[in-house]
């Protein structure tokens, strides 16, 4: 095992730097979703906050996709109105000299200075214990008939529990709310307990007063499996991402999860825990879940739900057996198109039927394994960007655009279109941003004589520049609950480092991309 990484600012370079050049190559989700448990981890060997490293990691995997066509949507969506609007596309490499100098810019950023900007209550220092299971969660607790606890007075189950850092806030009884101030309320068999407790004292929370998970399926073969008798029995947190079966939910409804035994047991939102009843909860991208259940079904159910888990804790959601093989193929598809040998779409498709046919994606994972709401998006929003034009909506727009600029200049039309872009990325889907901007910016260099692959390079950097807000791009949200995020805590990070990308991605483009 390696030495744990002391200096923030390295272990920050190291996560980012990673992160980027992963992100180069594949979707920044993916990406920040398979860094995200080590670096959680990394940071819990020496005491950091998770809302130390988590942001800058995001925001280093967004800054990679810059660098090559297949690195973000926007890139692919600028590169295909290049092919309407003149000769062909960019290719694979042509975002790379200036996603390069942006990348680099901004990774050193994060990692020097950026990081410091994160508020500092997100950054306060915490055992490994406290990062590794994010917050305190809410859990109800029913208690069973002939448990030790019946007939105890709340203040004794309050100090019993103080003993496992566990803090009770009251219960319900028969629908009724009993507050945790009446000391002397003795307990009853089938009351809840709403307990507010850390994953890792959970198990001893229930040994100790003999109580179980009351969000455990009730009736059926569900009940019937004993789970806290079961010895082979994981507790695992996993975040929910943009594009979750689980979004939109509530406990009740979540048969997916029953269908593999799995029970959820507690939620936390934004590093806190939610204080209503489980019953009630609606989850939301961004959340935290605690969830339990066998085993070996536990790591099926998070993929099924398509969670991502935050640290392992037994789970090996893959096989690495030949994980060489597979980026062999993938390498192979991208030096062929490169070399125009074959056409990169053409290319990876001819990879994707070959991981299928050596078993490296199983037959029934391929349909869930396609991002197919970036497939639809990229389809329904390309004809929006046609009918701007066609309708002549694009024309007004950059006539009204050239009267407020008049006199400016090409570089200075550039920099607006650039500011611009990185504005609505930033309330808007990146790649709906490209769909709107790239037209646009085409619309102006005509008017303005200027070269039109400068004006689309500035699109493509600007739309793949969210980083004010957590609903800019899809890695914002998925930092935003294990983090601990507020919504205003983004822009204090992401605003000096949109400037910078400014101030750096504006010469490049002009030296790249000259007028």
């Amino acid at each position: 095992m390696l030495p744990p990484i002391k200096s923030a600012s390295r272990q920050i370079g190291l996560f980012a730097s990673v992160a980027a050049g992963i992100s180069a190559l594949m979707n920044n989700v993916g990406a920040l979703a398979m860094l995200m448990p080590a670096a959680l981890q990394s940071a819990a060997r020496v005491g950091r906050a998770p809302g130390t490293i988590l942001m800058p990691l995001s925001f280093g995997s967004i800054l990679g996709g810059m660098l090559t066509l297949i690195g973000t949507p926007p890139n692919i969506i600028v590169a295909t109105f290049r092919a309407e609007s003149a000769d062909a596309p960019f290719g694979m490499f042509d975002f790379t000299p200036v996603g390069a100098g942006v990348a680099v810019a901004g990774v050193l950023f994060v990692a020097l200075i950026g990081w410091r900007l994160i508020p500092a209550q997100r950054r306060k220092a915490a055992s490994p214990k406290e990062l590794f299971d994010i917050e305190s969660y809410l859990i109800e607790l029913r208690v069973p008939r002939g448990s030790r606890s019946v007939d105890e007075p709340l203040g004794k189950i309050d100090h019993l529990l103080g003993k496992r850092d566990a803090v009770l806030l009251g219960l319900i009884r028969r629908g009724n709310r009993i507050p945790a101030s009446r000391q002397r309320e003795p307990l009853r068999a089938n009351d809840v307990l709403i307990v507010e407790v850390g994953s890792d004292e959970l198990e001893g929370v229930i040994a100790d007063l003999q109580l179980k998970p009351a969000t455990a399926a009730k009736g059926g073969k569900e009940e019937k499996r004993k789970l806290l008798d079961d010895t082979d029995i994981a507790w695992h947190e996993a975040v929910v991402p943009v594009g979750s079966a689980m979004i939109g939910r509530t406990p009740g409804a979540m048969y997916l999860l029953r269908r593999y035994g799995v029970s959820l047991l507690a939620v936390s939102r934004q590093g806190r825990a939610y204080r209503g009843r489980l019953q009630n909860f609606t989850v939301r991208a961004g959340d935290v879940l605690l969830l339990q259940g066998d085993t070996e079904r536990l790591a099926e159910a998070i993929a099924a739900a398509g969670l991502l888990p935050l640290a392992e804790r037994g789970l090996h959601l893959g096989t690495s057996e030949r994980a060489g093989f597979a980026i062999g193929l993938f390498a192979a598809a991208i030096v062929a198109a490169t070399f125009g040998l074959v056409a990169l779409p053409i290319a990876l498709a001819a990879v994707a039927a070959a991981m299928v046919l050596v078993r490296i994606v199983p037959v029934r994972e391929l349909y869930e394994s396609v991002d197919w709401p970036v497939i639809v998006l990229l389809g329904a929003m390309i004809p929006i960007g046609e009918a701007l034009q066609t309708s002549g909506a694009t024309e007004t727009i950059a006539t009204g655009l050239l009267e407020v600029t008049a006199g400016l200049g090409a570089v200075a039309v550039l920099g607006i279109v650039l500011v611009l872009t990185m504005t609505l990325s930033d309330v808007m889907n990146n790649a709906a941003t490209a769909v709107v901007m790239a037209p646009l910016a085409v619309n102006l260099a005509v008017r303005l004589d200027a070269n039109p692959d400068t004006f689309l390079m500035a699109v493509a950097v600007g739309a793949s520049c969210a980083f004010l807000t957590p609903i800019g791009h899809q890695n914002n949200t998925l930092i935003l609950g294990p983090g601990g995020y507020h919504f205003g805590d983004y822009w204090r990070l992401g605003l000096p480092l949109e400037i910078l990308i400014v101030a750096v991605s504006l010469p490049l483009l002009l030296w790249v991309w000259p007028l």
